[in-house]
């Protein structure tokens, strides 16, 4: 019996490619550097999944930054802006596209589907001339396979966001190869590709032909480049080429699906003598889309999300083509509890009843790269607690022991352990808390609304605060702190000297905004590690891990913690600090909290109760802690409910009830304070053209929204949006900082009306403050241009 994992993450256990990124772009280490950092993950995760048994091992899953900004560079469809000629897709271009640099901004981020992974979404206009551009996925098979005395090493992917004109990254073609000496592999993989129909349905028109142009009207350019890839792949020794179709759960209308047909038929004679798997993950597939799937021509095998499509399995029981394989998805790549082997096992015989044991292969559901990389690797968790969970490198174990089981070799005591484990989780009297449980569900039927409307609540608001048009911060602004926090945590200084190296840190940061006529601030929240791990340290239910590093876009990694039981706030750590700083500041300070959605759609969740109990939970105890701050003096409250959209399900019949019940959750937290109380929200990366009705219903007073990457103008079209806007002015992310006339230009034309507030689209945590100084200048400077200009405007609608 086989065995298959879809994707694995790239990170690393100890976040090995986070920190050599990191250090390549600030310039301390080389190219070669990061090269030989990045050949050694690859060849560790192509090594460990041949020793556990799998036969079915991924490449070209490994990626620098982003694996869809690799097929956008494999497919040459650079924007213009980068100054691309042709050829292989430089160094530079790729962090360019990626990061942005000092003359140009980056490409757009959004989220992976319902995740918390961000990917590059590639800009594509009737004008786009393709080419083949970054043989990446060629050289990782090479590697893997080691057909070479050297171990071949692309560098299509590596680069600087600014090189010097004498730098190497500008001399290093992108086919060019590193030999690190005659290590040997022979580890034969499985080349992933993202499938050319999914690619044009997660890119976005150009600039400029935005309403009259649709990507997917370039699939007969791009599939030229695919039958080229196919073939060197075919020449380099591929017998399996895995196509990644994710876009096949969605809910597609029939033209689109068609264009899944004639990709493959289009395809077809390229794929003869190669084995293809057109694999999916995240939800079923619907009964039409079920049906263009399994009759694609050239196809071998179908990939499917068991986890979280369990109606896939009665199409499959309803009728499954002959001869083809089944790459049954059944341990879980999304969440971090082990698989229940023995509901896995009873599944997977209902499916070898259908297909025959030969075409049966046991896989993840998706990707390892949403889970940490080794539960070896965890000092804090108990053993109890461990013994519930399996991540990556877990999960690869279960795989193959699911395979061996089907085939005749289970290992009885594995499967002993793994059952008294489940068991123990469900009786396990940390788990389950009566009193949180009656409380959650009394909320249930209920409104939980502020007693007056938002206008009239924005009224009594400005009485009270006096705030016309004001520059704002978001939240986090404090690298400088890393060495405190890591001193203190090795108990190297007291508790007071903490405190006392954080209220200095604090001073600063408030100087800092009044200096600059920042009018609402923020403290800086130098004593939070990530907003959400924070907050979990202090809630009841949670549990925290030492290297449980997932990535969320580029270098950038977090630490998810685990609800494994019901949620309270036994104290109340915020309070403490607001009530510090108040006295530091000569406007209104904002307290700042994660929402509930947030909470949860950041967290790996319980998966023994529905999604909504452990929401409400979260949002009774932030509810404590908002009106212990109120009573403090807190005036203006963001309240983040930034993954919002994250845990938006991917077909339409789920969506109102999931928007429901994060929306209540949302309105729980601040519906018993005071009119005079300014709750904002933050959200960024979302398309709230999804669902504005819902946004519009969380009630808050003030939405702030990423207005960088994310072109948003759903609130000047349209939308009777009682409530205020604060536009992100400017992208954290970029190392180029718009000047105030770019910045003015850009929000005049995308909100016409109801702007409350100007701030960054993100916190600026990982920024030095030389450059948030800089980026705040330019945006006070932004905000005083258009009050002058809506003083004009005023002044001559009064004569």
């Amino acid at each position: 019996m086989a065995s298959h994992v879809v994707g694995y993450s790239r990170m690393g256990p100890g976040g090995e490619l986070k920190f050599a990124l990191e250090s390549f772009w600030d310039g301390k280490s080389s190219a070669e550097e990061l090269q030989k950092v990045a050949a050694d993950l690859r060849s560790s995760v192509w090594k460990q999944m041949d020793a556990a048994g799998i036969k079915y091992i991924p490449s070209n899953t490994f990626s620098y930054y982003d694996p869809v900004l690799d097929a956008t560079a494999m497919l040459g469809a650079v924007p213009a802006r980068y100054g691309w000629e042709g050829g292989e897709i430089g160094l530079d271009i790729y962090f360019s596209m990626a990061r942005g640099n000092a003359s140009v901004p980056a490409m757009q981020m959004t989220k992976w589907f319902d995740t918390n992974y961000h990917y590059v979404v590639p800009e594509l206009g009737p004008d786009v001339n393709f080419s083949y551009a970054s043989s990446k996925a060629v050289n990782d098979l090479k590697e893997a396979r080691k057909v070479n005395a050297g171990l071949i090493i692309s560098s299509c992917i590596v680069g600087s966001a600014r090189p010097a004109p004498d730098s190497p990254l500008r001399r290093l073609p992108a086919s060019a190869t590193l030999d690190l000496g005659p290590t040997m592999l022979g580890v034969d993989t499985v080349p992933v590709l993202l499938g050319p129909v999914s690619y044009l349905l997660l890119s976005k028109p150009a600039k400029g032909v935005e309403k009259t142009f649709s990507p997917l009207s370039l699939l007969k350019k791009i599939l030229p480049i695919y039958r080229e890839v196919v073939s060197e792949l075919k020449a380099a020794g591929a017998s399996w080429i895995q196509f990644d179709e994710p876009t096949l759960v969605l809910d597609l209308d029939s033209h689109i699906l068609q264009a899944f047909t004639e990709a493959y038929s289009e395809l077809e004679s390229c794929l003869s003598r190669v084995n293809v798997i057109v694999e999916t993950y995240f939800a079923d597939v619907t009964a039409e889309a079920y049906e263009v799937l399994t009759s694609l021509k050239g196809v071998a095998g179908f990939g499917f999300d068991l986890v979280r499509g369990t109606q896939t399995l009665d199409l499959i029981k309803g009728g499954f083509p002959t001869g083809k394989y089944v790459f049954a998805g059944v341990v879980d790549g999304r969440n971090i509890w082990a698989n229940d082997l023995a509901g896995s096992l009873s599944t997977l015989l209902a499916l070898e009843s259908i297909v025959g044991k030969d075409k049966l292969v046991v896989s993840t559901s998706c990707s390892l790269l949403h889970v940490p990389v080794d539960l070896v690797n965890e000092t804090k968790l108990d053993d109890e607690i461990k013994s519930w969970l399996a991540f990556a490198a877990q999960k690869v174990i279960e795989v193959n022991a699911l395979a061996k089981a089907l085939a005749g070799q289970k290992d009885e005591a594995f499967f002993s352990a793994n059952a008294a484990a489940q068991a123990t989780r469900k009786s396990s009297p940390r788990v389950t808390n009566e009193a949180v449980q009656k409380a959650a569900a009394a909320l249930r039927g209920s409104d939980h609304r502020r007693a007056t409307t938002v206008s009239a609540r924005f009224d009594a608001q400005q009485k009270k605060l006096n705030l016309v048009m004001p520059a704002a911060t978001i939240d986090s602004i404090a690298k400088e702190l890393r060495s405190p926090h890591s001193q203190y945590k090795a108990k190297k200084i007291s508790e007071e000297e903490y405190i006392k190296a954080i209220k200095e840190e604090i001073d600063k940061v408030v100087k800092l905004q009044e200096e600059l006529d920042i009018d609402v601030l923020v403290y800086g929240e130098p004593e939070r590690n990530d907003m959400v791990e924070y907050f979990g340290e202090q809630l009841s239910g949670f549990a925290l891990t030492v290297n449980g590093w997932v990535q969320s876009y580029g270098s950038c990694c977090v630490k998810p913690p685990i609800i494994y039981g019901d949620v309270s706030l036994p104290k109340l750590p915020y309070v403490f600090w607001s009530t510090a700083v108040q006295s530091m500041a000569i406007g209104p300070m904002k307290g700042m909290l994660p929402g509930p959605v947030t909470i949860l759609n950041w967290s790996f969740v319980r998966n023994d109760q529905p999604r909504s109990d452990t929401c409400y939970q979260i949002a009774l105890a932030i509810k404590d802690e908002v009106e212990d701050l109120e009573k403090a003096g807190i005036d203006v409250f963001q309240i983040d409910e930034l993954a919002l959209r994250d845990g938006l399900p991917l077909r339409k019949y789920e969506q109102a009830s999931y928007l429901d019940w994060a929306v209540h959750s949302f309105r729980i937290t601040n519906c018993g304070v005071q009119d005079t109380t300014q709750i904002h929200t933050h959200t960024y990366y979302s398309q709230f053209n999804d669902f504005p009705l819902s946004t519009i219903n969380m009630d808050a007073d003030v939405i702030m929204i990423e207005n960088c990457r994310f072109d948003e103008s759903v609130f000047r079209e349209g939308v009777n949006y009682g409530a205020g806007v604060g536009p992100g002015v400017y992208d954290f992310h970029s190392p180029s900082i718009p000047s105030a006339e770019q910045i003015a230009d850009s929000i005049t034309k995308k909100l016409a009306r109801n702007i409350v507030s100007f701030n960054p689209d993100y916190k600026f945590k990982t920024c030095e403050h030389a450059g948030v100084k800089r980026a705040l200048e330019n945006m006070v400077a932004s905000v005083e241009l258009l009050r002058t200009e809506l003083a004009h405007a005023m002044k001559e609608k009064s004569e």
